[in-house]
């Protein structure tokens, strides 16, 4: 059997499909391989989100055809969904399989003979889509997104963190329609994974020793409103709780929308949920937002944040915003960075506005400076620093929860807290072990902590990680 290797690119969902890629050749006996240079086969599982990702995918095609000549590669994902025609004929690259056959890659990979691939599915000769002067051998598997309702899963495992704290995608696609978002195009309809399936994956985590798992997916908060009848994401949260024995549940971005009331109050009252909220943003003007399509309204936004600092006062709040969409002026860019200096935020991942094909906001001709749009970013990230300093800051003294992310192989132990900082703690612990550890603040802006009676003493910092359970075959 060959050996196999599967390099992601982008969101935790990418990371999520590419663990469901690699259980699928595990299970047909294939051997991983530890680099892409000594695989036979080599599955690249893109992002198209902007046009650097586009960029990293055909960079990494060049890269691994230029290291291991002789190899299968095989280019997946979103990018492979939205361009097939662009990968087909670069060189090395055989197959060019999107999302909508993702379901079936390792046995499409397995495949051949073009009449056995024919057989598997939505087989479409390059010859027929790549065009004139750039002739291709690659086969293309892609069909219409919206016709498909299988969803992969698979825990995906942390390497940098020796697998302490799995992630595991239970919903995929989304049903909203941003003006500048290429994902429901490449992913689909929003679907979910079933109740009993979360359950038990969960459940094998847990007696698989993992201590905290992270939920995750496109539009999470949309979670079984696919189902009939129709399931909330609450639901699933206090299934979770109630037939699990997770000790702590981390939940990945929700969209504000989808924070209500009772979900708050869950975050808020359950020891057993990590106190984190990552909440979407994009912008803080109203006009801009109108023409994102987003479903919200600034000061909705604002009661939101408001509502979960209040609630919880110690959480982590993050949000994503974009910089430099079309027709944002100074005075919307404003109105953004006023909001992010009002609101209790801990964190923010800023994103440059990128132009994607096929969306309604690349046809809009008031297109904004790049120059305009990165300074606009820098000002965000700078301002995004300070504020997680100053959280940093607020915890100085006091005692966290947090949970080893390594066994220590120095004098230094990572771990990260409940309320998601990253900290260093004195001393050598073991991974996967939960502590108290009391804070304290380094000069150079980290937390760090050791061991006393009882406690741990931690300082907040970024650091590699490392210990681990064995995964379970799910």
């Amino acid at each position: 059997m060959p050996t196999f290797y599967v390099e992601n690119f982008g969101c935790r969902a990418t990371q999520a499909d590419g663990a469901a890629i690699e259980r699928q050749f595990l299970d047909r006996g294939l051997e991983p391989a530890l680099l892409p240079a000594q695989a036979e086969i080599v599955v690249l599982n893109t992002c198209t989100v902007t046009a650097s990702a586009d960029q990293d995918a055909r960079a990494a095609i060049r890269r691994i055809h230029r290291q291991n000549p002789a190899c299968q590669i095989i280019v997946t994902g979103c990018y492979a969904q939205r361009a097939p025609a662009e990968i087909a004929p670069l060189a090395g690259v055989t197959q060019v399989i999107g999302n909508s056959h993702k379901h079936s890659l390792a046995e499409l990979a397995l495949s051949h003979t073009e009449e056995q691939a024919i057989t598997n599915g939505d087989f479409i000769p390059a010859s027929a889509l790549v065009p004139r002067g750039r002739p291709s051998n690659a086969g293309i598997f892609v069909s219409d997104i919206f016709a498909h309702t299988e969803l992969i899963a698979a825990p995906v495992f942390d390497s940098a963190n020796e697998r302490t704290r799995p992630n595991l995608k239970v919903q995929d696609g989304c049903d909203n329609r941003c003006s500048f978002c290429i994902i429901p195009s490449v992913r689909g309809q929003s679907r979910s994974l079933p109740l009993d399936r979360v359950l038990h994956d969960v459940q094998r985590l847990v007696e698989s020793g993992y201590r905290e798992v992270v939920i995750s997916g496109i539009n999470l908060g949309r979670w079984g409103r696919d189902f009939e009848p129709q399931a909330r994401f609450e639901d699933l949260v206090r299934a979770l709780l109630d037939q699990t024995g997770l000790e702590k549940l981390r939940i990945s971005s929700v969209e504000p929308m989808d924070w209500s009331d009772e979900l708050i109050a869950l975050v808020s009252n359950a020891r057993r949920i990590a106190k984190h909220a990552h909440v979407p943003m994009q912008s803080g003007s109203d006009r801009i937002l109108r023409a994102m399509h987003r479903k919200y309204r600034p000061w909705h936004y604002r009661e939101k944040i408001e509502r979960i600092h209040n609630a919880i006062p110690t959480a982590a709040i993050g949000a994503d915003v974009m910089t430099g969409f079309p027709g944002e002026t100074d005075a919307d860019f404003e109105q953004t960075r006023r909001m992010i200096e009002d609101l209790p935020f801990t964190y923010l991942h800023v994103f440059t506005y990128s132009s994607r094909p096929g969306t309604p906001s690349a046809a809009i001709p008031d297109q904004v400076p790049v120059y305009v749009a990165r300074e606009r970013t820098r000002i965000l990230r700078e301002l995004g620093e300070a504020k997680k300093l100053a959280f940093m800051h607020s915890f100085e003294g006091k005692s966290l929860e947090a949970i080893t992310l390594n066994t220590a192989r120095g004098d230094f132990t990572e771990a990260l807290t409940d309320n998601y900082l990253k900290l260093r703690l004195r001393g050598r612990h073991q991974a996967n072990r939960w502590l108290v550890a009391k804070i304290e603040l380094l000069s150079e802006g980290a937390l760090t902590g050791a061991l006393m009676p009882g406690q741990v003493t931690g300082s907040l910092l970024p650091t590699p990680a490392a210990s681990r359970p064995t995964a379970p075959a799910l």
